[in-house]
């Protein structure tokens, strides 16, 4: 996968170059320390269609095989607004963030995903686990 480059702000929303937020975890390896950097990171990986980076920070209990984000018509994401955070602070094992994402498929209508994510940390690294949709 190409990196890209984002030379005024990560698309995660936090008003931060990607190079010094989500792209240190993703291009960089490095850890997110809460579920939030976690959270922001994979939206930023659906942003840029990066499939391994998504199932590398899934947990195994509830990761599929493939997402398949490559087929159809191209997504483009058009924001991301972290609502609320249970815990997934540097030192808790678990975590809850709630969010919406906003994307558009090809010319279409806007969408939103509400969604409140849980994460779990093992091992000192933090895995998505599942979500649950939100009115």
């Amino acid at each position: 996968m190409a990196e890209q480059s984002f030379p005024s702000s990560c698309p995660c929303g936090s008003g931060t170059a990607y190079a010094a937020c989500c792209g240190r975890f993703i291009d960089q390896g490095a850890l997110p320390e809460t579920a939030e950097q976690l959270m922001r990171s994979r939206y930023t990986a659906f942003s840029l269609v990066n499939e391994p980076y998504l199932l590398a920070s899934w947990h195994t209990s509830t990761r599929p095989p493939s997402l398949d984000l490559d087929q159809g018509e191209p997504t483009k994401w058009l924001g991301l607004r972290i609502d609320r955070i249970e815990a997934g602070g540097a030192t808790d094992e678990r975590g809850v963030v709630c969010f919406v994402a906003r994307w558009r498929v090809g010319g279409g209508k806007a969408q939103r995903l509400n969604e409140c994510s849980r994460f779990v940390k093992e091992q000192g690294r933090w895995f998505y686990v599942d979500g649950v949709m939100t009115p």
